[in-house]
């Protein structure tokens, strides 16, 4: 048994600490903030836009490039812990796979680039 709770010891340390600092992050703005809400600050805003214009209206497409960049590079990371975690195990089909997942992502990448989504004038 000892050896099982010594093969997690590192994980549990880690998830003590995550949920230390996420605790400390999450009290910290209501003790340290500076508290002086205005009209301004306490209205509806969502998207780039205000909430009170017409339905109708037409989108910016770079709210939506943006948020499909973020879905690439959340993927990428999401995806690429556990393949390096387990990259000794899973040979050469295992690397090949993840190239093409990496490429795919590139790809993506390049489409967003090429659309100006990193471009903010």
């Amino acid at each position: 048994m000892d050896a099982v709770v010594a093969s997690y010891l590192p994980i549990i340390i880690f998830l003590v600490i995550c949920a230390v600092i996420g605790g400390a992050l999450m009290i910290a703005p209501f003790v340290l903030a500076y508290k002086n809400p205005d009209p301004e600050k306490l209205s509806a805003y969502e998207c780039g836009f205000n909430a009170f214009d017409d339905a109708r209206m037409k989108f910016d497409v770079r709210f939506y490039l943006v948020s499909i960049l973020f879905i690439i590079f959340d993927l990428e990371v999401a995806f690429l812990f556990p393949w390096a975690v387990s990259f000794g195990e899973i040979g050469l089909y295992g690397f090949w796979s993840m190239m093409v997942f990496l490429a795919v992502l590139t790809i993506g990448f390049i489409y967003e680039w090429k659309k100006g989504a990193l471009e903010w004038d």
